[in-house]
């Protein structure tokens, strides 16, 4: 066995790898950049060794200062995670000739797996069902368009040696296949180092559903069931489950056999995952094979109990499979959520900066067989960067069944508590309450199709809105309450206190009056303007960022922040302002004039923290609606910037490779 593991990666992957190798006795090397100094995988590790300045590119992809690192710390194996360079053959090649384990599959499956076009080809002579298209590179846009044409619109634009939504571009006209084309290509370039693009059919109303494969260096292949990934944003999974609610045993058997085949087929000898694409009526198709541990693999370990990273360094060691397929079972349902730094209502555009408060809900292993996990590399006052992937960490929940999985991650979700940058939570909350998510009629459009105009919050029932109310105006009094006793200084019995507040929210005011309290303020009676009486019990107190307890016996766990005239509740996926005034001060507010804001459409304004690659007008420039007048990369991503009219251009504030801030003004227009 081996006694040093190298992690060529960063953040909760190596993190995660970090907990396994000390599990089974292994020491660990973490390599680190500037940007990730104090990173917690660094810290965790045995040992850690710096590999160069922050970008990517000037690190964590440089074979050389890989080697040196090996070399430096005479680790006998690497771990290479995901992205970077786990798909990359040269590198496993590299380390075989020096003798070093690469705990991943064999240089021939990477090759031929790895490459998106081989892989295809290669499927398509094994006679696995593939998307149909052109299987083979594309020269230039014009080519683009013509094949685009040929198969059919919408086709996916897609990079051969892409991976995680990296890359990749949905294409429903020409115009489309030309700007997704070059934004394809600089973005497989900047991300892979490999622009070579492929084109093929894009499916309507597909779900991805992928199997997780295990096999060792005897021959032995065997599949763990299947994940559902059909939670989707720019081809990048957002929420993924295993099992799928969607699969009959028919189609899973079937799947399952076809992925073992082409992973036999190429001598596969680790943990790797085969995607397929899966129409309505189970028709499945090949997409491409991860020759590599998926950022999703938690899901899979929870219904399977079976250690994926284990598994792949026993493999890498030689051992046998110790595992049958009869051994592998499914118990339970597990959902995974990715915690990004992004923000929904900014059409989720990458957030940087500091975590200035983070409390994650916390992991437990219930009486009922319920599991909360997080696979996480940051800790509060963590640096988000502009130079690597968004996310934050991966929240996972496991129950016997799905609606309770459903259940326990929409309470944990609730009670995770990010500050400092913009958050995927208030999303995730909302597919969690939302309909067809819970009755399991998704697809990889599920986004598109219900947010068609971005996500601005989810729309809260009336009865939801009521109960935040009543928690306002809890919290209202609970601190009145406490202010009335301060030091001593006032006796809260002998001056009588008004107490009939108004609660406004959504331009809406909704009365109550106290009607009677319990001890320390724990339970009230409120009455409503219809006379009808609410019993509050909570053990919330003043500058706690949880409210949770109930109201009418409805358990209510919700997300806290306070303003200047009441709070900012959060809530299964909305947000919501509530004042919290007495009677006096309520009719006062209805005489305050509306505070109006600074019209800024004359700018161009840099929507997210970024670098700005490239900027195609000058001054004195006319522009049409819709045309691109910059690119603003972040985290690994290319945003074009498109114009919403046509305009002149009347000033351009800033140059190529400026790195700006969020709402940094960009160009100055004036609208024709």
């Amino acid at each position: 066995m081996f006694k040093k593991i190298l992690i060529a990666n960063r953040g909760e992957i190596a993190c995660r790898i970090i907990k396994t190798a000390r599990k089974m006795g292994i020491k660990t090397v973490a390599v680190y950049a500037d940007a990730d100094k104090s990173a917690l995988h660094v810290k965790m590790a045995d040992e850690s060794i710096y590999i160069g300045e922050s970008p990517a590119s000037k690190s964590y992809l440089v074979i050389d200062k890989i080697l040196e690192a090996i070399e430096n710390t005479q680790a006998d194996a690497v771990h290479p995670g995901y992205g970077f360079l786990s798909e990359n053959a040269a590198f496993a090649k590299t380390l075989k000739d020096k003798n070093i384990a690469f705990i991943g599959p064999n240089v021939t499956a990477i090759e031929v797996m790895g490459d998106k076009i081989e892989s295809k080809k290669f499927a398509d002579n094994a006679k696995v069902n593939t998307v149909p298209g052109h299987i083979g590179v594309i020269e230039d846009i014009d080519e683009a368009i013509k094949i685009a044409e040929n198969i059919g619109y919408p086709v996916m634009i897609k990079a051969s040696a892409g991976g995680g939504g990296k890359g990749m571009r949905i294409a429903y006209t020409s115009d489309e296949v030309s700007t997704g084309y070059e934004l394809a290509k600089s973005e497989a370039k900047s991300s892979f180092g490999d622009d070579r693009i492929f084109i093929e059919k894009f499916i309507v109303e597909p779900r991805h559903i992928e199997i997780q494969v295990l096999g060792d260096k005897h021959g032995n292949v065997i599949h763990l069931n299947e994940r559902e990934c059909s939670i989707q944003r720019r081809n990048q999974k957002v929420v993924e489950e295993a099992p799928s609610s969607f699969l009959t045993p028919k189609t899973r058997e079937e799947m399952g056999a076809q992925a073992v085949a082409l992973a036999k087929a190429v001598d596969y000898d680790s943990a790797g995952t085969v995607e397929f694409i899966v129409d309505k009526n189970q028709n499945f198709y090949f997409l491409e094979m991860n020759t590599r541990l998926q950022v999703e693999h938690p899901v899979t370990e929870l219904i399977t109990g079976v250690d994926l990273v284990e598994q792949m360094i026993l493999s890498a060691s030689g051992a046998l499979l110790g595992l049958q397929q009869e051994d592998i079972t499914i118990n339970g349902w597990a959902i995974e959520s990715r915690v990004y730094a992004e923000d929904p209502f900014r059409n989720f555009l990458p957030s940087i900066g500091r975590l200035t408060k983070y409390i994650p809900p916390k992991q437990s292993i219930n009486d009922g067989n319920k599991i909360i996990r997080i696979d996480t590399g940051v800790v509060e006052g963590s640096e988000i960067t502009m130079f690597y992937d968004p996310m934050i960490s991966k929240l996972c929940t496991h129950a016997p069944t799905r609606e309770a999985a459903t259940d326990l991650m929409a309470e944990a979700l609730g009670r995770y508590i990010v500050k400092g940058i913009g958050h995927n939570i208030p999303f995730l909350s909302a597919i969690m309450e939302h309909e067809r998510w819970k009755t399991g009629d998704i697809t990889t459009q599920f986004i598109e199709d219900e947010y068609p105009d971005g996500f601005q919050g989810a729309q809260l029932s009336n009865q939801d809105i009521i109960y935040l109310a009543i928690c306002a105006v809890h919290m209202d009094h609970v601190e009145n309450q406490r202010k009335r006793k301060i030091s001593g200084q006032m006796n809260s019995h002998a001056i009588p206190f008004e107490t009939a507040r108004v609660a406004t929210v959504n331009n809406q005011e909704i009365s109550f009056n106290l009607m009677s309290e319990g001890n320390d303020y724990q339970t009230i009676t409120l009455e409503n303007e219809n006379k009808h009486h609410h019993t509050i019990t909570s053990n919330w107190y003043p500058g706690a960022a949880i409210w949770q307890g109930k109201i009418d016996g409805i358990h209510i766990v919700a997300q806290i922040q306070m303003t200047s005239l009441g709070y900012k509740i959060h809530y299964k996926g909305g947000i919501l302002d509530i004042c919290v005034y007495t009677q006096r001060e309520a009719e006062l507010s209805r005489l305050m004039p509306e505070k109006l804001q600074a019209d800024m459409s004359r700018f161009i304004l840099c929507p997210m923290p970024g670098l700005l690659s490239s900027i195609s007008v000058k001054e004195g420039d006319h522009v049409e609606a819709g045309q691109t007048v910059c690119i603003i990369e972040a985290m690994k991503m290319e945003n074009a910037i498109i114009a919403e009219q046509n305009c002149l251009i009347k000033s351009v504030r800033k140059v190529k490779g400026d790195s700006l801030q969020l709402d940094e003004i960009i160009i100055e227009i004036e609208c024709k």
